[in-house]
């Protein structure tokens, strides 16, 4: 629980961001006192930061039944953030890749220990549920991992692994193996880790530098992306990527093209 006496800036605004990351599950409302379970402050504690984000359209407060939902500034930054990274501009792309493979194309990128898918057939369309991953039972989130910057591929870093299914790496030294053979063979594997029935592949989206900025993956079926088609599946996804790599970076952070 908190603890007592006035929060110093740095803790109200860690406070405040916790309260809005209560939302990332996709509950549209929330009460004060479910903000305060999630966030382990007391109810007063968190109605006060709510009724704070409300004065500045972070959170907007149903009258009816005094629950709290996203409000309008989040919804602004959010957009804009879409619009500055490019990502209304991938749609073509990523629609092309998945009729040419009968699959299910996410793109996503890094937030701390999970990836966050910003656009893609994954993502619920009423609700906008299934943003989240966590790195280690994905093939996106391996990808992230394997060309990410220093000093943000430590395994360690992620706490406990813990299992999604009975296939799901949790050994942190299996991690790490895995990963380098992800750097080897240029492309990650989800085969039942994370979903039973279900099998990815993910590629990186890389800068100059040959680091991850964004995680590509096709999801189907082991009947679908079978062992013998693997490689073309790798194919169509890399191309995809180069393309992305036009479209989302600014061209002195773009690779640069062997002819």
């Amino acid at each position: 629980m908190e603890k007592s006496g006035s929060p110093s800036g740095t803790q109200a605004v860690q406070r405040a961001m916790s309260v809005l990351a209560c939302f990332r599950d996709g509950g549209p409302t929330l009460s004060a006192s479910d903000l305060a379970r999630r966030t382990r402050l007391s109810t007063s504690t968190a109605h006060r930061l709510a009724r704070a984000l409300v004065s500045t359209g972070f959170l907007e407060q149903d009258a009816r039944t005094s629950r709290y939902r996203l409000g309008p500034s989040m919804t602004e930054l959010g957009r804009l953030s879409f619009h500055q990274r490019g990502l209304h501009r991938v749609a073509p792309e990523l629609g092309q890749l998945a009729h040419a493979t009968s699959a299910t194309v996410d793109l996503a990128i890094r937030n701390g220990p999970h990836a966050v898918i910003l656009i893609g057939g994954s993502v619920d369309p009423d609700d906008g549920t299934g943003l989240r991953r966590p790195l280690h039972s994905t093939a996106l989130g391996k990808v992230l991992l394997a060309w990410a910057p220093p000093g943000e591929d430590d395994v360690a870093a992620l706490g406990p692994l813990r299992p999604q299914t009975e296939r799901t790496i949790v050994d942190p030294e299996e991690l790490r193996a895995e990963i380098e053979r992800v750097r080897k063979v240029g492309y990650a594997l989800n085969d039942g880790e994370s979903s039973h029935g279900i099998r990815t592949l993910a590629v990186p989206v890389l800068d100059r530098a040959e680091q991850v900025r964004y995680a590509l993956a096709v999801r189907s079926t082991p009947e679908v992306i079978t062992d013998t088609r693997i490689g073309w599946f790798a194919m169509h996804a890399r191309a995809c990527a180069r393309a992305l790599e036009v479209l989302l970076l600014p061209p002195e952070e773009r690779r640069i093209t062997d002819f």
